[in-house]
């Protein structure tokens, strides 16, 4: 692991390439798993405050089950809040494009100008995973490998994009321009010192 300042940085989001294969996974990661998308706390309320305007966008479906459930749950394997999930599968904030790849209607209403709110920063970073610990004071950022995403593993290799290049807006979103450019530092010294040797 790789300290920067408070938080604790795996060296695979410098290591490992990537960038989504859309195309190929068709957005897997918004409908396979038991978890809904990690929300922090702030989160809740941003998410209370936009579903009217977000509700429009919405599949009759998710509009039953968020005003069955809510919007969020709380799942123990998370320790937190995330998105409410439809049966256990996909988001209920999920869309489908005519190709059937995956979108977020709340990053749709965010592109149509509606909010000011672009999607759950996890989404966002995704398949980056914060895990902060308030109680030891300390946040760690790990790579989550999923086989779902072997497709952006192998474009990512092919284009030769690191991982924390690939989620830059989302790392500067969630830390900070400084942080970025303290991370991406530490990546150029480590590529130069494995050409070194």
């Amino acid at each position: 692991m790789i300290a920067i300042r408070d938080i604790l940085v795996s060296e695979d989001i410098i290591e490992e390439q990537f960038i989504c294969s859309l195309d190929r996974c068709k957005g897997a990661c918004c409908y396979e798993g038991d978890l809904g998308a990690p929300l922090q706390d702030e989160e809740l309320d941003i998410l209370d405050e936009i579903y009217p305007k977000v509700r429009p966008y919405l599949s009759q479906r998710s509009i039953e089950v968020i005003e069955n459930k809510g919007l969020y749950a709380f799942y123990k394997d998370l320790g937190s809040y995330g998105t409410q999930l439809d049966k256990g599968g996909p988001c209920v904030f999920m869309g489908l494009d005519p190709t059937g790849v995956a979108y977020c209607n709340i990053e749709k209403a965010w592109k149509d100008g509606l909010i000011d709110f672009r999607k759950p920063i996890s989404c966002h970073l995704y398949p980056i995973r914060v895990l902060s610990n308030k109680n030891q004071g300390f946040t760690a950022i790990n790579y989550d490998r999923w086989e779902i995403c072997n497709p952006g593993c192998q474009l990512g290799k092919q284009e030769k994009m690191p991982l924390y290049k690939f989620v830059k807006e989302a790392i500067i979103r969630r830390f900070g321009a400084q942080f970025y450019d303290e991370l991406d530092e530490i990546a150029q010294d480590l590529s130069k010192e494995s050409q070194d040797h």
